[in-house]
């Protein structure tokens, strides 16, 4: 079983700081429609267990679905996390935390989405859009 990673960050301008608990290593580079606008190309994030925010007075949140939120510093606008509601997890932007060392890019979604000016050279699991609703959106009521 491995260790957790226990890793800080912080927001571009210090304004939120906070401390995040991740199982693994494992960076996810989203390609959707809306994470690329969010983030002007793919929103790379790691899941974290928990986060323990501070200056979370400053954290602006949106509800972008159904079923999920993103976090932003209303100082400097910097992306903070996504958020799926219902599971609770927080996928924090990776570019945030202090030490990457540790992470790995291993996972990219919405591939069908992803424009054909960029790629990763990274050899990655790939999942479309049908998939990862299939796998994560909560069933339709």
């Amino acid at each position: 079983m491995s260790e957790d990673l226990n890793l800080n960050g912080q927001c571009m301008c210090g304004a939120v700081t906070f401390t995040a608990t991740a199982g693994k290593p494992v960076v996810v580079a989203c390609h959707c429609d809306m994470c690329r606008r969010w983030s002007a190309g793919p929103f790379m994030a790691l899941t974290c267990r928990t986060v323990d925010f501070q200056g979370e007075e400053n954290i602006g949140r949106i509800r972008s679905s159904d079923w999920a939120e993103r976090g932003f510093c209303k100082q400097c606008g910097s992306n903070l996390f996504y958020r799926i509601v219902e599971r609770g997890d927080y996928q924090m932007a990776a570019g945030l935390f202090e030490d990457q060392s540790a992470l790995r890019l291993s996972l990219q979604v919405f591939t069908d989405h992803k424009p054909d000016f960029y790629d990763f050279r990274n050899e990655t699991k790939m999942m479309t859009e049908e998939e990862v609703i299939a796998l994560y959106a909560p069933p339709q009521k």
